[in-house]
């Protein structure tokens, strides 16, 4: 018997249990509890229900401002305060724009070349 679960299991008593048993006591009648093991269940549903939560709520008010900045813009754009466009295109034409033009590049410049060979005196 390895473990002290197993001596229990067994009907033996520990040394240090049986050191702790007042004297005069029917070892017969003495019954030893034993505290069951720890379950992580509970810890482990609990942190996915609060990590899902978490998302959950961060979701509905990304999804609660969009639809309030959409309605802003739309009442603002239908008194004639403000105007939103879109323009996709943008992009591609300056692009295209700035290929079209040419520019006068120099030429780079040449540092005077040295010679690698002295003259000593």
């Amino acid at each position: 018997m390895e473990f002290p679960e197993d001596q229990l299991q067994a009907g033996h008593i520990p040394a240090d249990v049986y050191r702790r048993i007042p004297p005069g006591s029917d070892l017969r009648k003495v019954v030893i509890v034993q505290e069951a093991p720890r379950s992580y269940k509970g810890p482990i549903v609990l942190t996915l229900v609060v990590a899902t939560s978490a998302v959950v709520v961060l979701l509905v008010i990304a999804f609660v401002a969009q639809i309030v900045a959409a309605s802003a813009v739309a009442v603002l754009s239908a008194t004639g305060g403000l105007s939103y466009t879109i323009n996709r295109g943008a992009k591609k034409k300056r692009e295209l724009s700035r290929a079209g033009t040419r520019r006068r590049s120099r030429a780079p410049r040449k540092h005077p070349a040295r010679s690698t060979r002295r003259r000593f005196k």
